[in-house]
């Protein structure tokens, strides 16, 4: 009786949680899908989320470089209201990607802060416009004095 051969411990794989294992998902063109899905961005202009159901269908666009799932609208669920927590939490993150960290102001758009870490008066002395950034708390207190 021949010893049996030890296995080899199975190969470890990134797992995609959208992907179908069978491969039985329909695979539509761009602009070819049927009426009635849509994809996450398409359901957010519809005010709509996916709502926790599987996607029914795949878009390829670009050649199949690109791929895009496809849920069902009569499925999707109303968005979930903004609460003043989320709006709390949303403004506390776009403050630090705003924020200058050498002058402190804070502009209405995003600062290049991976690329120069200032903005760019602070980084090569080009003047901002004074409606690009917001006032620091308490700076209008002082000039009405």
């Amino acid at each position: 009786m021949a010893a049996a051969e030890p296995t080899s411990p199975p190969a470890v794989r990134d797992i995609d949680l959208h992907t179908d294992p069978t491969g039985a998902l329909p695979v539509y063109r761009w602009r070819q899908a049927p009426q009635g899905l849509a994809t996450r961005r398409q359901l957010r202009e519809r005010r709509l989320r996916p709502g926790g159901q599987d996607p029914v269908a795949v878009i390829e666009c670009r050649g199949g470089k690109r791929r895009a799932w496809l849920y069902e609208i009569d499925k999707a669920l109303p968005v979930r209201p903004m609460t003043l927590a989320k709006e709390a939490a949303l403004d506390k993150a776009m403050a630090r990607r705003q924020t200058c960290p050498a002058c402190s102001r804070r502009y209405y758009h995003c600062l290049p802060l991976r690329t120069l870490g200032t903005c760019l008066e602070c980084h090569d002395g080009t003047p901002a416009a004074p409606d690009s950034y917001m006032r620091p708390p308490g700076e209008h207190f002082a000039t009405a004095a």
